[in-house]
């Protein structure tokens, strides 16, 4: 499976694509798309040039993409949201799922911890990807978006045989259930002994 992160940004969009087979990871291609100033429509256009030109170079078949945070700055938030929102519509144009994870789940997936550093961040990802110095942030923010979005689709890759089993007739009981079949199991075998 190769996936597509993405950390968005008006200034510099990292990108990130890594194959992922089970718990190994791989770096494909990761960057970091510097947006020039000027018009903001010209900005959101170099953003999606970018994007699509990776899309097709990399073909990935699943996309990620970090969640905006609410800043001080409501304007702020706003353009960070259009930019974001131009990086998933390109993916979403090139036929990609886009799945979305707040920060903390990224370094929480990544790291072990929701408020671990950018530094820790990098090194982690220099770490899993077996890469010989770290990456720069942007990129690194994005390929840990894709390792996250990896490690997300193999728990629901589990749950879901769990989840089918219990409607194909195997009972699956939460504790209380298992209690009550217990007492009631227990009522039963002394009505049988009596």
């Amino acid at each position: 499976m190769r996936i597509l992160g993405i950390d968005p940004g008006l200034n510099h969009t990292g990108f990130g694509v890594i194959d992922c087979d089970g718990s190994h990871f791989r770096l494909v291609d990761a960057g970091c798309i510097h947006v020039p100033a000027g018009d903001l429509c010209d900005r959101l256009a170099v953003i999606h040039k970018e994007l699509a030109a990776v899309i097709a170079a990399t073909r990935p078949t699943h996309a990620a993409c970090e969640l905006v945070f609410v800043n001080v700055n409501p304007k702020a938030t706003l353009l960070l949201g259009q930019a974001r929102g131009t990086a998933i519509a390109c993916a979403a144009v090139a036929g990609l799922k886009v799945d979305e994870f707040t920060p903390a789940q990224i370094k929480q997936a990544v790291v072990g911890s929701g408020r671990a550093t950018k530094v820790q961040v990098q090194h982690m990802i220099a770490r899993l990807l077996n890469l010989s110095q770290t990456p720069q942030s942007d990129a690194a923010d994005a390929l840990a978006c894709a390792i996250t979005c990896a490690h997300s689709m193999r728990l629901k890759s589990i749950e879901t045989p769990l989840a089918a089993r219990s409607k194909t007739g195997i009972r699956t009981l939460s504790s209380k259930s298992k209690q009550r079949a217990a007492w009631q199991a227990l009522v039963l075998n002394r009505k049988e002994t009596e």
